[in-house]
């Protein structure tokens, strides 16, 4: 009974086509959160220095408080420039988020393992259906959470690396000293990650029905349902 059986036919089926759209949008998650580089930018004035553009890169998992400007010159506007830093430590939030994302995929694929080569296992167990029903309900709930939790994050990345940085910048208020914020890289393809992991909370939330409906638990509410009867043997 438990030895494997290959069948494709199952991801014809609801229950296996959106385990495959899971495991993809679980992709996408941790490639556009996880993979995103950026850098902000000021011109900086002072001492000797007219113009001069200072940068500071930030990446995933975004711990903007370890990134430091880069100085405008070797003399460091005659001293007056000292080591200045972004703002703010985002790990746990993009940490959270793309962390549930590797996780999700590893088990869509030991999910579709089970469906494509254990079909008759999973079918005839009890235990297999409400294992995996219980893992889709946490996991949508987790979608949900880190989601919501990282679009958070991102309105607060944005606001640490653009324009309003410079007012918690100390260098920028010596006197003869002006700073200008000039540029920061676009934020697109983490908006984008957000979205995903909108779809992805769908997703399993939608999965919810489908893998409920393998359980023992729907066969009952169905035998035990109005207008039906049940004999015992």
């Amino acid at each position: 009974m438990a030895g494997l059986r290959m069948d494709f036919g199952l991801l014809l089926e609801p229950l296996g086509f959106m385990k495959v759209l899971e495991w993809i949008f679980s992709i996408f998650v941790f490639a556009t959160c996880g993979g995103f580089q950026g850098e902000t930018t000021l011109l900086v004035s002072c001492k000797g220095v007219v113009n001069k553009t200072v940068t500071a890169a930030f990446a995933y998992p975004f711990r903007l408080n370890t990134v430091v400007f880069s100085a405008p010159d070797p003399k460091r506007c005659g001293g007056t420039w000292t080591d200045t830093y972004l703002v703010g430590n985002f790990s746990s939030s993009a940490q959270f988020f793309v962390t549930l994302a590797v996780l999700v995929f590893l088990y869509c694929i030991a999910a579709l393992v089970v469906y494509i080569g254990y079909k008759h296992v999973y079918q005839q167990s009890s235990k297999l259906p409400l294992t995996d029903l219980a893992i889709t309900v946490v996991t949508a709930f987790l979608w949900l959470v880190s989601t919501f939790t990282w679009a958070k994050a991102l309105a607060d990345i944005k606001m640490s690396t653009g324009a309003s940085i410079i007012q918690g910048i100390e260098s920028c208020k010596v006197p003869a000293t002006t700073c200008i914020f000039a540029s920061v890289s676009s934020m697109k393809v983490l908006n984008v990650s957000v979205v995903f992991g909108l779809l992805n909370m769908l997703l399993w939330g939608g999965n919810v029905w489908f893998v409920y409906k393998d359980t023992n638990l729907h066969t009952q509410s169905v035998s035990l349902s109005p207008g039906t009867y049940t004999r015992e043997i």
